[in-house]
């Protein structure tokens, strides 16, 4: 299992890296030329000192600072708050029920992020609209941009996360947790409320994915011992046919759009 996480965050990490550094170079590139001192004023951070100001926007040096801190947490968001856990481990049952070592985790995992980025399109594009986007042109502050970022994190999370997990966490808070309506709970209540949701839906569609390949391992198994073959293993001749039937049922689009749709409720 840990050689599997570390496979499937490799190239997750290596994406972000390029992604982000690009974006960085890209922003700080017309900062760097357009005055020799403009180094130095890169360093401070502009706070308006009258009375009832607000935090101005941060410099660029911060704000790599930042994209590196989020960079850092970027595995961890990823499975925490999106639809990337639930895809992941379908695919893992998948690939077990099959009996085979193919596709590679490698593959698994970026079929997973590519169904994680086409679900969470909606929830992104909110996010881009509401939050980054008014902090690039320096409308909103930074803590104001990551208010409205969570915003739709948590409605996409509370929307998927069981009323039974939700309870159970209140019940486990050490602190007292007053909310009239689920938009009020802390993100430490709705984030794993919203993990155990999505590994219990994860392990009931993995359940119903393997029992069929199951029973074709039993009736293969029947089927030898009936005619004395005993000594022939039952995985020879099950495997290649369970892996005509998923082909010949067309099993990638219909397992793709049973993920898809599951989102869609």
């Amino acid at each position: 299992m840990k050689t599997f996480l570390n496979s499937c965050w490799r190239p997750v990490t290596l994406a972000l890296v390029g992604w982000l550094i690009l974006g960085a170079v890209a922003q700080a590139a017309p900062a760097a030329s357009s005055s020799p001192l403009a180094g130095l004023d890169s360093i401070q951070v502009n706070v308006t000192t009258a009375k009832g100001g607000a935090t101005g926007g941060l410099s660029v040096n911060l704000q790599l600072l930042l994209l590196f801190t989020v960079l850092s947490l970027a595995p961890a968001i990823l499975i925490m708050t999106t639809s990337f856990v639930r895809i992941i481990i379908v695919l893992s049952f998948l690939r077990s029920a099959l009996t085979v070592q193919q596709p590679p985790s490698q593959v698994l995992v970026s079929l997973a992020l590519f169904l994680t980025a086409f679900i969470m399109a909606p929830t992104f594009d909110t996010i881009n609209k509401q939050a980054l986007t008014p902090m690039r042109e320096g409308k909103i502050t930074a803590e104001e941009a990551m208010t409205k970022a969570t915003s739709p994190l948590k409605t996409f999370m509370l929307h998927y996360a069981r009323e039974k997990e939700l309870k159970l966490f209140m019940e486990l808070s050490t602190t007292e947790i007053k909310a009239d309506k689920p938009e009020d709970l802390p993100l430490n209540v709705v984030i794993p409320a919203f993990m155990l949701s999505e590994l219990k839906t994860g392990f009931q569609m993995g359940l119903l994915i393997l029992l069929p390949f199951v029973v074709i391992d039993m009736v293969v198994a029947s089927i030898l011992m009936s005619l004395g073959m005993m000594m022939l293993p039952p995985t020879i001749i099950s495997l290649p046919l369970k892996v005509m039937i998923f082909v010949l049922i067309d099993g990638w689009a219909l397992l793709v759009r049973s993920l898809v749709m599951s989102f869609n409720g």
